[in-house]
């Protein structure tokens, strides 16, 4: 068994397992999505997932248009923050021949801060950020145009003004010449109705990141689960099991 797919709800605040499958592939999901009770599939507002279209396509045929298909803001940001990193590494491989061992030195745990809520850097980190930024203004642009973007998503506006709004960041990003997101706006373009769905009520998968952590945890403590109906049932009783006996 190399993979298996969570299917979890956020109800009342609380996280719900509602199934652990075997794969994850389209038709697994779309198997199992049917046999929800009419009664609680009328209660689905929205469908969050990556941006995987086995989860998003299944979650689509079975719900209509009915349910809102969300991909998950965290998951986007992941793909445009891992886009700025590889030019970091190819700004820091260039820094490295160009600069002194010193002035190198100086720029260690540019990993960390690029990374960084901005608002939340130290006055040290804010002093190495503008060192690195001095030496390579491209990476600058492109920490700017990622704050930018982020910025969009934290704002409380609706789904037309969010999708203006990342179509003007897109826009800005052709027009700068950077090359390093360009896969990341491939991405845009195939997945954005999915993407704006966010600003529809601002539903994400956050609480699923938080989920997977813990089986992982369980994982180890169980040296590994083969066994689906066994995972189902540990992870069930790490969540509920203590609270039937209280």
């Amino acid at each position: 068994m190399d993979f298996v797919t969570i299917v979890t709800a956020r109800i009342d605040e609380q996280t719900k397992i509602l199934a652990v499958l075997n794969g994850r592939k389209k038709k697994t999901v779309k198997r199992f999505l049917p046999i929800i009770p009419k009664r609680l599939k009328k209660t689905v507002k929205a469908v969050c997932s990556d941006l995987y279209e086995g989860y998003t396509n299944a979650a689509k045929e079975v719900f209509g248009k009915d349910v809102a298909i969300v991909v998950d803001r965290f998951h986007v940001a992941k793909l445009y923050w891992k886009d700025l990193d590889g030019l970091r590494k190819k700004e820091m491989k260039r820094l490295e021949k160009e600069l002194s061992e010193k002035e190198y030195k100086n720029l260690n745990g540019v990993i960390w801060i690029l990374l960084k809520n901005v608002k939340e850097l130290t006055d040290e980190e804010l002093v190495i950020l503008k060192s690195l930024f001095r030496h390579s203004p491209i990476l600058e642009l492109a920490y700017k145009l990622c704050n930018e973007l982020t910025d969009i998503f934290e704002e409380d506006i609706s789904k037309s003004v969010a999708t203006r709004r990342i179509n003007d960041w897109k826009k800005e990003v052709e027009e700068s010449g950077l090359t390093c997101f360009n896969k990341f706006l491939s991405k845009l373009d195939k997945y954005l109705d999915k993407i704006v769905n966010y600003f529809i009520n601002r539903q994400t998968s956050g609480f699923v990141e938080g989920m997977n952590n813990k089986i992982k945890v369980i994982k180890r403590l169980c040296y590994g689960i083969l066994n689906v109906k066994h995972l189902f049932q540990r992870i069930y009783l790490d969540l509920k099991g203590y609270s039937l006996y209280v």
